[in-house]
């Protein structure tokens, strides 16, 4: 299995099946995938039901796209892949560059680019990796809906957490 095989199957683990809670801004989503990311992804509008409909495969294609290839994963570390396009799952893929970013101490602009790739390369995934959970969970901390919803958080983050630890290099 490749690397971000291995890393939707950790995401799918977390983002199984559709939900439409109340309190998620996010509204109706089907392996995480939200109505407006679909009809996004489609170049159309998208029903609650074709939300529903969404395929396993189809999510695995806009999430290769639009999360791991967005956020250069298969470019960065072994681990430091899987925290950051676990990021842009639950965060966006902006927001999981600025956390990267943040973590090596380099310009944050929202984009991976040479410099984010090359402090990745130099630094130690495992420092890379913890600091990009603990900069998530203080996200996380601050929303309004982290009573709703923060233990479940903090159990998938720490989930990511020791997975990206364990991750081997190729």
């Amino acid at each position: 299995m490749d690397r971000f095989e291995t890393a939707l199957a950790h995401v799918f683990h977390w983002e199984g099946g559709f939900s439409d809670h109340p309190s998620d801004p996010g509204g109706a989503t089907n392996f995480g995938i939200t109505q407006g990311t679909l009809a996004a992804w489609r170049g159309k509008a998208v029903s609650r039901e074709d939300v529903r409909a969404l395929t396993r495969q189809e999510a695995g294609d806009i999430y290769r796209a639009r999360y791991w290839e967005a956020c250069r994963c298969d470019e960065l570390p072994a681990g430091v892949d899987a925290m950051v396009f676990d990021a842009a799952v639950n965060h966006g893929p902006r927001q999981a560059a600025l956390f990267l970013q943040r973590a090596l101490g380099v310009a944050d602009d929202g984009v991976i680019g040479p410099q984010t790739l090359a402090a990745a390369a130099r630094l130690k995934p495992a420092d890379t990796i913890c600091e990009i959970a603990a900069r998530r969970m203080v996200f996380y901390a601050r929303l309004n809906t982290f009573p709703t919803f923060g233990l479940g958080w903090a159990r998938r983050l720490m989930s990511t957490l020791a997975e990206a630890a364990a991750a081997k290099p190729e």
